[in-house]
C-alpha cells in the first residue's frame, strides 16, 4: 500500500474521531472544561485550604520564574526526542 494512502487514512481517522468527540460530549450537554478545572475544583472543596500533596522540596514553593523554566525545559526535552524520531523516520527513506 502507498504510504500517502496510509497517511491519509490514518489523518481521516483521527479527524472523525476528534469531530465525533466534540458532537456527541455537545449533544449529551457535556461540557469540555480540562483538567484544570477539575484540580482547581478539588482544591476548593478542601475545608482547611491547604496543599493537596508535598513537592519535592517539602514545604518550599519554588518562585513562578523557575516553575516556568522547568515547564519549559520540559516541553523543549519532549520537542527533542519527537523531532529526533521525526528524523530518524524521514532521514530514513532517502
Amino acid at each position: 500500500m502507498n504510504n500517502k494512502i496510509i497517511y491519509v487514512v490514518g489523518f481521516a481517522i483521527i479527524a472523525m474521531t476528534v469531530i465525533g468527540t466534540l458532537a456527541w460530549g455537545n449533544a449529551n450537554g457535556k461540557d469540555f472544561n480540562g483538567a484544570d478545572d477539575g484540580g482547581r475544583d478539588i482544591a476548593n472543596k478542601r475545608s482547611d485550604g491547604g496543599q493537596l500533596t508535598k513537592g519535592i522540596w517539602g514545604d518550599y514553593k519554588l518562585p513562578t520564574e523557575t516553575e516556568s523554566l522547568l515547564f519549559a525545559f520540559q516541553a523543549a526535552i519532549g520537542a527533542i526526542i519527537i523531532g529526533y524520531f521525526i528524523g530518524r523516520v524521514t532521514k530514513g527513506k532517502k
